[in-house]
């Protein structure tokens, strides 16, 4: 019989370099206004040169380990939830785990995009529930300002780095997570990737001439996903758990674009005050953004005992999906 599967800490971490909005008036031809109307970004964190990936997965797991009260010897499993890793060998969640030296822990990283923390965490509860693992440290760490072109004035002023992270263990009670939901449709994969750099197309002067290593995008095709999916995640949520999405206490949604966030409101008439966003302060940050604000909402007191809370993201694949956790 499978066990229940408890969120014992969460933690995060950011850069202290910020680009704000009158940085990319200098970069390129935008302006406060145009990026504020579309997107709602004021600012976001991004790597300084010499830092890389696990200089922000390590402090967001640590956190976590430091509220969850696990030592890193009691992990038996890390995921590191990323496209961005150090290197592509070996998986930044070995780094992690050496860095962290969490001596019996497994390493593995997984790679779904903006819905990674999600996928993650599914993972690592099915490891708990299954009696595979008693801890395991869950990371969404994402090093976007590395892949972002910043001669694509439609782009670049989009995506942050960022990194948050959970511990999760067996046991009933408060902060109970489950009802996963996990999708996929890789059709189109052209709207939303990196092209160069894989098997397909390896590393080359003409891919690095062409700026085929950085995140193309297509914008449109990729909002009308987005509002699509994140009002069908709400729904189907609150329907396995009994409930109209009024009831539910807190949506923690990926933070891409304060309009996709808005029209969820709108067509499922839903109160503001119901989604917890600070897409303001971080932009894009793909797998991270919900690992970081989910532990901003729990260090902040948005979340009481026994609200409902759903997780839910979408990204590039495409791939969606949601959880919810009775805190």
């Amino acid at each position: 019989m499978a066990s229940a599967v408890k969120l014992l800490g969460t933690g995060s971490f950011l850069p202290e370099r910020v680009l704000t909005n009158a940085d990319f008036e200098r970069m390129v031809d935008t302006s406060e206004e145009w990026i504020l109307s579309r997107t709602g970004i004021r600012e976001r964190h991004a790597l300084s040169a010499g830092e890389k990936n696990s200089d922000m997965a390590v402090p967001a797991g640590s956190r976590a380990l430091e509220a969850a009260r696990v030592a890193p010897a009691e992990l038996d499993h890390i995921i590191v939830c990323t496209f961005t890793a150090d290197m592509l060998v070996p998986p930044c969640a070995c780094v992690v785990q050496s860095r962290l030296d969490a001596v019996n822990a497994g390493a593995v990283d997984l790679s779904a995009a903006c819905t990674g923390f999600i996928s993650g965490l599914a993972h690592g509860a099915a490891l708990v529930a299954a009696g595979q693992a008693r801890r395991v440290l869950v990371i969404a760490s994402e090093a976007l300002t590395r892949v972002t072109d910043y001669q694509d004035r439609s782009t670049c002023v989009l995506f942050g780095d960022g990194a948050g992270a959970a511990v999760l263990g067996p046991g009933g009670g408060g902060h109970r997570i489950g009802d996963f939901f996990l999708r996929a449709d890789g059709s189109r994969p052209e709207l939303l990737c990196i092209p160069a750099g894989g098997s397909e197309r390896p590393p080359s002067a003409e891919t690095v001439a062409e700026r085929l290593h950085y995140i193309k995008m297509n914008g449109r095709e990729v909002f009308k996903f987005a509002v699509t999916k994140i009002i069908a995640l709400i729904e189907g949520a609150a329907e396995r758990a009994g409930v109209k999405p009024a009831a539910i206490d807190l949506v923690i949604p990926h933070q891409v674009n304060q309009r996709i966030i808005q029209a969820a409101v709108e067509r499922l008439e839903m109160r503001p005050e119901q989604f917890y966003c600070n897409i303001e302060k971080y932009g894009n940050t793909s797998a991270a953004s919900t690992a970081i604000a989910l532990d901003e909402a729990a260090r902040g007191g948005r979340i009481q005992p026994g609200n409902l809370v759903l997780l839910l993201a979408f990204g590039g694949g495409f791939t969606w999906g949601s959880a919810t956790i009775r805190w």
